[in-house]
């Protein structure tokens, strides 16, 4: 387990919802703003365990953007003061490309921010407007530029698949925008249809890819990336050499993260923690929910085959003492599983089809356990 923690601070406010959305967001308020800056940096003074060491942090939302740079650097500060951050620190922040970034970003840049996340989801304007994203492709652009500017040259944008009216040729010219701008990393995310959302009210009215249609278009986005030299590294993400996302590889390799914010998850010391759903109580002091024990052989199995490295013995034995349990490779290496993951010396993980196909997999696995 990495001697660093992680720290994440989920910021919830947008300006507005998008119909697909099911992360915590509320409306904001300039006082709100205010208030939750506060109450967030007593958290980090008040509860932050002594000695901490960290090496990432994410604001992540929500509408990170929105805080402005201002108050993103008044948290930063208070975790500089009560966290040993390391000087090589990933510090990333989400940003919406639909306002002027500029002032924030700049603020942003002056408080040690050293990588931006933009939510660009589509490059057709079309497909934006059908996913109720109010950015234009051409506000990405001055983003990045912007960011660039100011020194923050690790960017990540956003990749949305499945989404209403795309087609195999609108996702390559999406595809093709994204290595024409030259991000150093690309998250492709699946549309999912959460429920609550506004989109679940009307999924059987949307005009959405199915099954097979989406498959192919995982395939495409993910072979298109590689040929411009984004390595696939997990299972939605793909990244220039050396820019993984330092912070989410925490997840996926069960390290331990400090949460803060309504709806903030947190791992420490072997426990899982979270905070409800509500800005109200978590302004009002609320505490964090206990969520039982973390990090067991299960859980690390199902999160490392998240990672194209995939399963490792070296990982296993470091982590549990023990190789990869044998029921497992067993099952991995029978020959129906070839098109679907691959099992070595090395250890196991999935091709780009079982990918696809991972939750099956992986539980097909686990109940072996």
């Amino acid at each position: 387990m990495d001697n660093y923690v992680g720290i994440y601070i989920h910021v919830p406010f947008c300006r507005y919802k998008c119909p697909y959305c099911d992360f915590y967001s509320v409306t904001s308020k300039e006082s709100m703003l205010d208030r939750y800056t506060a109450e967030t940096i007593r958290r980090i003074r008040e509860a932050t365990p002594l000695n901490l060491s960290a090496d990432t942090v994410y604001f992540g939302g929500g509408t990170p953007s929105l805080l402005g740079g201002g108050r993103i650097a008044a948290i930063t500060e208070a975790l500089g003061q009560c966290v040993n951050i390391s000087g090589d620190a990933e510090i990333t922040v989400e940003a919406n490309p639909a306002s002027d970034l500029s002032e924030f970003l700049e603020g942003c840049a002056s408080a040690g921010i050293n990588r931006l996340s933009l939510g660009m989801q589509s490059a057709l304007k079309q497909e934006l407007s059908a996913i109720g994203r109010r950015h234009t492709p051409d506000d990405v652009l001055n983003a990045m530029e912007k960011s660039h500017s100011v020194g923050i040259d690790n960017i990540s944008l956003d990749l949305m698949l499945g989404i209403p009216m795309q087609t195999a040729n609108s996702l390559e010219y999406s595809l093709r925008f994204i290595e024409s701008a030259a991000p150093t990393h690309v998250s492709a995310y699946m549309l999912k249809i959460e429920e609550g959302t506004p989109f679940h009210r009307i999924r059987y009215a949307l005009d959405i890819a199915d099954d097979d249609a989406l498959a192919d278009m995982y395939e495409q986005t993910f072979d298109r990336l590689e040929k411009a030299g984004y390595a696939q590294y997990e299972i939605s993400n793909a990244a220039k050499p050396g820019a993984e996302s330092r912070h989410n590889l925490k997840y996926w390799n069960c390290d331990q993260y400090i949460g803060i914010g309504p709806s903030a998850h947190g791992f420490i010391n072997g426990r899982r923690y979270y905070y409800d759903r509500s800005l109200d109580g978590y302004l009002c002091g609320a505490a964090a929910h206990d969520d039982g024990e973390g990090g067991d052989m299960e859980e690390y199995i199902m999160m490392r085959l998240r990672l194209s490295e995939g399963l490792t013995e070296d990982g296993m034995k470091k982590r549990f003492g023990a190789g990869i349990p044998g029921p497992i490779r067993k099952r991995a290496s029978a020959s129906v599983m070839s098109p679907y993951c691959v099992c070595d010396g090395h250890g196991i993980h999935l091709t780009r089809k079982g990918m696809l196909i991972s939750n099956a997999i992986i539980c097909s696995f686990i109940e072996l356990l």
